[in-house]
């Protein structure tokens, strides 16, 4: 063989494998190097700083994934109830995280632990804090029922550590998963090294918290402006940089690093029902169809496996009378609520998803699901807010002189803002003007129960109460009880008797689902859909959170680099 070839092959043999490399070495850096003007990102000398090694959004405590996609959405059994509520109806869930069980009784008493300390009830500027945070532990009691050892021990004694919390109502709910969003962010920012370690025990007090919001549009306003905290000593701050002189320059986190945690908050009506169907791993024609009623395959509550034959598959009211089977032989191992974890999850690694507690969800309830106008991460409920700004253009943080307290229906005070937060008012025609898929910041009436929906809308004068003959032929007439407090701090209270009231539907009851300890079978299926004034408690509604996803549909476990 000519040993020239033999050379001149071997010499574009490396030559092909110093391109490949060259090009794959161009391929890895090129993630630092825009391909819109060609600058380098994250120049340590200034300019654009941004995360290009991200990869996949952490899941935060508590949460499983929960991959999103089309389901039928509604119920396809027998409406023996006759509410015609829940007709059956094709929507699309994007992926997002859900706690994997119900938020228990040790997870509410740190979060009152937490607000006790930080807003401590004897001072007299933060007593209605705590207190407005207090489950309401006297939903145990009936006149005809011996319930006492529940309402002195239910919520804090460790027997019922790991049980569902409840008394909660939704307002309580949305501020857990308000502060619990606060104390996982505070935690990821302590681990990157963007705020002192240990600050959220020895730094935190009322004038000095952390909020989400707030670190992002104005860190310096955090932890009452404390550099120490906000700024740790640059030796231990591995973000912290040197200007041209030498002098640290110090480094905020923000959402372009990708360190933020996302928010907890409720999960929507679609996604928990999405989600209790548990549709991962089952994709036979009836699941496609809606034809799952549970959120385990089969069409029985009781198990088929040999070794736990005939035992319940949920905590539900089984009879009249029965809420738990026999002694020494227990359908479903509980009388009242049962020890999270207790039965097997559904297919996403849910557990309770029937049974227990039925569960707070975020929409405001309607009788229709108006599939027609969005059938894309449905949700009736939306209010839309932008933070303050004051004079000098700045973002107006709420201190312990502004916090405004509201009065519920029940008379319980609760806190609207707490010191910390980024005070919020409604969009206005800054933001709505032409705009097409908004025109207004309260958008819970949108296409139902507005005035513009009602055939009587000529029948309205100008502030759209009309007349009181008018006012009998609303959509959702409900009663109008006024609650209030007076300078000195009394009640007042005024019912609302007229007898041409019709529902109880209004803006501020809240979708419920899921059975619980308390429902017949009927209940279970995660289609069924249920309301609840969104200020009251109840011994059989608990909640769970849940968080949106960034990024990709899919978790890819073993996402290949470039």
């Amino acid at each position: 063989m000519d040993m020239k070839k033999v050379v001149t092959f071997k010499t574009l043999l490396i030559l092909g494998l110093s391109l490949a490399a060259i090009s794959c070495k161009k391929s890895t850096s090129s993630k630092n190097t825009s391909r819109a003007t060609g600058w380098q990102i994250n120049d340590r000398e200034g300019g654009f700083q941004y995360n290009t090694r991200f990869e996949e959004q952490e899941t935060a405590p508590g949460l499983v994934f929960i991959e999103g996609g089309t389901f039928t959405m509604g119920r396809v059994q027998d409406d023996v109830m006759h509410d015609w509520n829940n007709t059956p109806n094709q929507q699309h869930v994007q992926s997002f995280y859900m706690d994997e069980t119900e938020v228990t009784n040790v997870m509410y008493l740190e979060y009152l632990d937490w607000i006790k300390r930080v807003y401590p009830p004897t001072d007299e500027n933060f007593r209605a804090i705590y207190h407005g945070a207090l489950p309401d532990t006297l939903v145990w009691r009936n006149r005809l029922g011996f319930n006492e050892i529940m309402t002195e021990n239910y919520l804090r004694h460790p027997g019922y550590a790991e049980y569902p919390v409840v008394g909660v109502s939704w307002i309580q709910a949305v501020e857990f998963a308000n502060w619990r969003s606060d104390r996982v962010g505070e935690m990821a920012l302590q681990k990157a090294g963007y705020t002192k370690r240990g600050s959220h025990l020895t730094d935190v007090s009322a004038d000095a918290t952390f909020n989400i919001d707030t670190y992002i549009n104005a860190p310096t306003m955090t932890y009452g402006g404390n550099e120490e905290v906000i700024n740790p000593d640059s030796g231990r701050n591995r973000n912290a940089q040197v200007d041209a002189d030498g002098n640290p320059v110090n480094i905020y986190a923000k959402r372009e690093s990708g360190i933020i945690p996302l928010k907890y908050r409720l999960p929507t009506e679609a996604e928990w029902e999405y989600a209790a169907l548990g549709l991962s791993e089952i994709r036979s024609y009836n699941v496609y169809r809606g034809r799952k009623k549970y959120p385990w395959d089969g069409q029985y509550t009781r198990a088929g496996k040999r070794r736990i034959r005939g035992d319940q598959l949920a905590n539900f009211k089984q009879g009249k009378g029965d809420y738990g089977g026999i002694a020494g032989w227990s359908d479903d191992g509980a009388d009242i609520t049962n020890e999270v974890k207790s039965y097997d999850p559904n297919d996403y690694g849910l557990y309770d998803m029937a049974g227990n507690v039925a569960e707070w969800v975020a929409d405001v309830y309607r009788p229709i699901v108006d599939d027609e106008f969005n059938d894309f991460n449905y949700f009736r409920g939306n209010v839309y807010t932008k933070n303050a700004i004051d004079e000098e253009g700045q973002v107006k943080v709420v201190t312990p002189e502004d916090v405004v307290y509201d009065t519920l229906s029940t008379g319980k005070l609760v806190a609207r803002n707490l010191p910390g937060e980024i005070l919020q008012v409604p969009v206005d025609e800054d933001e709505t003007y032409l705009r097409t898929n908004f025109d207004r910041s309260n958008q819970i009436n949108f296409r139902d129960g507005d005035k513009r929906s009602s055939r009587f809308f000529e029948s309205f004068d100008e502030d759209g109460e009309g007349d009181a003959s008018a006012d009998t032929k609303l959509m959702y007439n409900s009663p109008r009880h006024r609650v209030e407090r007076d300078s000195l701090g009394n009640l007042i209270r005024e019912h609302d008797k007229d007898n041409n009231r019709t529902s109880l539907i209004n803006d501020n009851v809240r979708v419920y689902k899921g059975g619980s300890w308390k429902d017949r079978e009927y209940w279970l299926d995660p289609a069924q859909r249920r309301y609840y004034p969104e200020d009251m408690a109840t011994d059989y509604i608990g909640f769970r959170c849940a968080m949106s996803r960034v990024g990709s549909k899919t978790k890819r476990k073993n996402k290949t680099k470039n």
